[in-house]
């Protein structure tokens, strides 16, 4: 029985996962306003894997006119 973690198939999700949360977070700061508390925002991201962040960029940003 193998019970190694397969590395190949992990290491590129989390790194994927690293990039769109540091990504995320930053333009979080840099946004003067957004759709909901800043907090909840950083809760989403931080913990809500890739999805959080995706939902950031797609829901939480708010259209600069």
């Amino acid at each position: 029985m193998n019970t190694d973690i397969p590395w190949d198939l992990i290491a590129p999700l989390i790194v994927i996962w690293l990039i769109l949360a540091v990504v995320g977070l930053i333009s979080l700061s840099r946004t003067e306003s957004t759709r909901g508390p800043k907090w909840l925002w950083v809760v989403i991201i931080v913990c809500g894997n890739i999805l959080g962040s995706v939902l950031y960029f797609v829901v939480g940003r708010k259209d600069v006119s």
